[in-house]
């Protein structure tokens, strides 16, 4: 594909050169630049792009996009290269995303593609669409926090938004290899960072939104922002599904092209659903006037399963297929998994880890089981919005008999700090209450141990995850291995 095929509608202010090359590769990382390739100079936090031009030169790249004159100069001066095609943006992030749209051929306009976004139930909801279509008999994609699809064939993912070419390169393999739609989370960093620009979306789901990610956007106001961008750039032969009964639901709304679909567990909306039982095996619902039953469990599942539910409908899907494959969909991993234990013990584990959610996740959990002791234990990322500590305390002594605050993905903050952040939370009785473990896999053990006949024990924060940051240390940590191994000692 020739350069000039390439760049079109990236936003370029100035080029020099021939625009007729042959491309072969688009890389924004000059470690993977080669002959014939293009080569996107983007300012991160750790580095600039604009920094390694003539390294990228060195090992064959024939044309740079870039923002800064003046540095590209230089480095084009240092690689001593004189046939370099220069092209000159406004903004590298989203000219890297048009570009590698362009190259890939705009595979987004090739299948139905619907994008998710909220503070939680994003995972769950983009796997359950992934699972419910599949089960309608059409070969699907899935671009999630915890994996990626291309029909059947799985891989694991690294962010909750990958870069724009790893989209769009995923998004080609799924339109050949015959898919028809594909489901996909977009974070609000990935939406500022212009990951998503150029994409073709049929439909945008926004689930809920609460504290979360400040340590990049500083403020709510801002994340806010961020998150309302997407919606604003639908287009109008899109569809804005939105849930009313979050106090934002309809402010994501106020500038987008696309078409309202609303829905709503306490209003009036074009979809509704009502909890009429639950239990630890799963939950009865009237959807939209029809009942169905599902193994998930806690209405926020009860929003997810709706949110699902709309999307298929507005999609066009069979309402009373779509509720049959509804009844049969299991949980994300990670998401309220339930290990039964001796002394009939229920350990919970879920990815938990922003206030709203565990606040969900107990609040289901107590009203489930009532009169069983219910135990939480979690634990704070580090390096992230240290707010939502003291937060995540009060709903745990709020809602919990007992707590045992332990570590998570402490990364470069010490884990004590991050605890003693927590512990500011609670008043006397909730200290009284706690314990207070550094040793995650210690804290676990010892959550099973005093817990008595019958208990509940939450596992919260780490989910789907199978290691732990410790550092700069990724340490391999499954708490259902961990969990099932002490059951066995306990057998």
């Amino acid at each position: 594909m020739t350069i000039e095929r390439i760049i079109s509608g990236c936003g370029a202010t100035a080029v020099k050169g021939d625009l007729s090359k042959e491309i072969s590769l688009v890389c924004n990382d000059s470690r993977k630049a080669a002959p014939g390739s293009l080569f996107v100079a983007v300012r991160g936090f750790a580095s600039d792009g604009h920094s390694y031009i003539a390294t990228a030169l060195e090992k064959g790249a024939c044309a740079v996009v870039y923002e800064d004159q003046e540095m590209a100069d230089a480095q084009i001066q240092q690689s001593g290269r004189t046939d370099v095609t220069m092209i000159k943006v406004e903004s590298s992030r989203y000219a890297l995303a048009i570009i590698a749209a362009n190259f890939y051929d705009n595979p987004s306009e090739k299948l139905t593609l619907v994008g998710i976004t909220g503070t939680n139930g994003k995972t769950t909801t983009v796997t359950l669409l992934y699972r419910l279509f599949t089960t309608l008999g059409y070969s699907c994609g899935l671009l999630s926090t915890i994996a990626n699809y291309v029909g059947s064939k799985g891989s694991e993912a690294v962010n909750t938004t990958s870069d724009p070419l790893t989209i769009n390169s995923l998004l080609s393999e799924m339109v050949d290899a015959g898919c028809a739609y594909c489901f996909m989370e977009v974070s609000s960093i990935g939406v500022e960072q212009e990951r998503v620009a150029g994409l073709k979306f049929k439909a945008g789901i926004f689930s809920n939104l609460t504290h979360d990610h400040l340590d990049y956007h500083k403020t709510f106001a801002e994340y806010l922002r961020c998150k309302k961008l997407f919606f604003d750039n639908l287009s109008a032969d899109a569809y804005a599904i939105t849930n009313i009964d979050d106090r934002n639901g309809m402010v994501m709304m106020q500038n987008t092209k696309a078409k309202v679909v609303t829905y709503s567990l306490r209003s009036i909306a074009d979809h509704t659903c009502r909890i009429m039982e639950q239990s630890f095996e799963g939950m009865l619902l009237r959807m939209d006037s029809r009942e169905t039953w599902s193994p998930l469990i806690g209405q926020h599942n009860a929003y997810n399963l709706l949110a699902i539910y709309t999307t298929a409908v507005v999609l066009g899907a069979d309402e009373e297929e779509t509720l049959i494959a509804l009844s049969s969909l299991r949980p994300a991993p990670g998401r309220l998994e339930n290990l039964r234990g001796p002394k009939d013990i229920s350990v919970i584990i879920d990815y938990a880890h922003t206030p709203d959610a565990l606040e969900n996740v107990l609040k289901t959990l107590r009203e489930i089981a009532t009169d069983r002791e219910l135990i939480c234990l979690f634990g704070c990322g580090g390096d992230r919005d240290k707010s939502k500590r003291p937060e995540m305390a009060q709903i745990a002594q709020k809602l919990a008999d007992r707590i045992i605050v332990t570590s998570d993905n402490s990364r470069t903050e010490k884990t004590s700090d991050i605890m003693a952040d927590i512990k500011a939370g609670m008043d006397i009785s909730g200290r009284a209450k706690s314990l207070f473990i550094e040793d995650r896999e210690e804290a676990i053990r010892t959550a099973i141990m005093i817990a008595g006949q019958g208990a509940t024990i939450l596992l919260a924060g780490k989910g789907h995850e199978t290691y732990q940051i410790i550092g700069t240390e990724k340490r391999h940590f499954d708490e259902k291995e961990i969990v099932s191994e002490i059951f066995k000692q306990m057998n």
